[in-house]
C-alpha cells in the first residue's frame, strides 16, 4: 500500500513539474520572440549593398525650358528638417522600341483602330500623318516609338464645342475605352487621373474653374507608383498621356486633341543604386542644381520656401534606357523642382 501511495505522489509531482516546464517553455518562447522583435526594430539589419548592375546610368533627359531667374530657396518643412529617406533605390529597365518590317503596318492598324484612315502620308523618315475621312482631324504617329498626337481643326469645324463636355469621370472612362479599343491602354497607366476644365478664348484654351464654363475637359492619365514611389512627368500638372474631350455625340469628334508619349517599364528587371543623402541633395538643389519642373506663380528673384521633400520616379516623355528615381522639392505658389537621386559615382554619362 505504501509503495502505491508513493508512486501516486511521484506521478502527481511529475505531471505538475511537467506542466510547469511546458508553461515555462511557452512563456520563455513568447518573451524571446518579443525581445528579438524589439531588437530588430531598434537595430534593423542593414540592407544589402546596392547591386548597380547597369553600371553608370545615362543623364536624365530633363527638357530645356525658360524659368524665372535668381530664385533662392529656404527649407521650411512641417517636420522642421529634411526627411529620413532610404540610402538606395531601384532603377528599372525600360523596353526600348526598335524598327522592324512591320512598323508601318502596325502604325496603320493603330490609326484605323483610333478612327483614322488606314493609309497615311509620310512626313519624315519615321513619322506618318493619317487623316480622318469624316472630320478635320489628323493623327501623327512615330512608327518606331509609337508616340502619337491627335489634333482637330476647330476653325474649320467648331461643332465639337457646341455641347458641354462630360463630367470628368465619364470623360476619363471614355478616354480609357478609346485607347483600349486600339490595344493602347498600358497596364501600368493606373496612377492618378487628373482633369482640367478648358475654355476657348482668343484662339487659345485657358483653364476655367467649373464644367459649366468649359468647352472641353482635359484628362491626364498618370503612371502607377513603382516601389511605393509616385511617377512624375516633366510637367507635373500634365501626364505624358492626355486627351481633350468634347461633349459631341459624334464619336469622331469627341477626342479633339491628345498626346500619347508612353514607354514601357519592365518591372521584373531592376537593379538597386545608392542615392544621395537628403542633406547632399538639398545642398545641390539649393545651390542651383536640378530642374525646375514648375515655377508656379513665382517670378524672377523670388524667395521660395520648400515645404516638402520626397523621392519619386521621373517619367520622361522621351525614350530612355532606365526608369530612375529623383528628389522632389515642393514649395509655395506651385513650385516643384526635381534633382537626380542616384549618387554622382553612378550617374551622368
Amino acid at each position: 500500500m505504501t509503495s502505491l501511495t508513493q508512486v501516486a505522489i511521484i506521478t502527481r509531482k511529475i505531471i505538475r513539474y511537467g506542466v510547469f516546464f511546458i508553461l515555462f517553455l511557452l512563456v520563455g518562447r513568447i518573451l524571446l520572440l518579443g525581445a528579438i522583435s524589439i531588437y530588430r526594430k531598434l537595430f534593423p539589419a542593414p540592407p544589402p549593398a546596392p547591386t548597380v548592375a547597369y553600371g553608370k546610368l545615362p543623364k536624365l533627359p530633363f527638357p530645356s525650358k525658360t524659368n524665372p531667374q535668381g530664385i533662392s530657396y529656404t527649407l521650411e518643412t512641417t517636420e522642421g528638417d529634411l526627411p529620413k529617406l532610404p540610402n538606395q533605390a531601384k532603377v528599372f529597365f525600360m523596353l526600348k522600341p526598335s524598327p522592324n518590317l512591320l512598323s508601318l503596318s502596325t502604325a496603320q492598324n493603330k490609326a484605323q483602330s483610333l478612327r483614322f484612315n488606314f493609309n497615311g502620308e509620310q512626313i519624315s523618315q519615321t513619322t506618318y500623318r493619317f487623316p480622318n475621312q469624316y472630320s478635320p482631324s489628323t493623327l501623327e504617329i512615330n512608327i518606331i516609338s509609337g508616340v502619337f498626337s491627335i489634333s482637330y481643326d476647330l476653325k474649320t469645324d467648331p461643332s465639337p464645342l457646341d455641347n458641354r463636355p462630360p463630367v470628368p469621370e465619364v470623360a476619363a472612362s471614355q478616354v480609357r475605352s478609346y485607347l483600349s479599343s486600339a490595344n493602347l491602354l498600358p497596364s501600368d497607366l493606373t496612377g492618378p487621373t487628373e482633369h482640367e476644365f478648358l475654355k476657348l478664348a482668343g484662339g487659345q484654351f485657358v483653364p476655367v474653374t467649373s464644367l459649366s464654363e468649359s468647352n472641353l475637359v482635359k484628362i491626364n492619365l498618370f503612371r502607377k507608383t513603382y516601389d511605393n514611389l509616385s511617377s512624375l512627368t516633366p510637367d507635373p500638372e500634365s501626364a505624358n498621356v492626355w486627351f481633350m474631350v468634347s461633349g459631341s455625340t459624334d464619336r469622331g469628334k469627341q477626342e479633339v486633341a491628345g498626346e500619347f508619349h508612353y514607354f514601357a517599364v519592365d518591372e521584373s528587371q531592376f537593379s538597386t543604386y545608392p542615392i544621395k543623402t537628403p542633406d547632399a541633395a538639398w545642398k545641390e538643389f539649393s545651390s542651383g542644381g536640378g530642374y525646375i519642373a514648375s515655377a508656379g506663380t513665382n517670378k524672377d528673384n523670388a524667395g521660395v520656401k520648400i515645404r516638402k521633400v520626397y523621392l519619386a520616379y521621373y517619367d520622361s516623355d522621351v525614350s530612355t534606357d532606365f526608369y530612375q528615381p529623383i528628389f522632389v522639392f515642393e514649395g509655395d505658389n506651385g513650385f516643384i523642382g526635381y534633382l537626380p537621386a542616384v549618387t554622382p559615382d553612378y550617374y551622368g554619362e
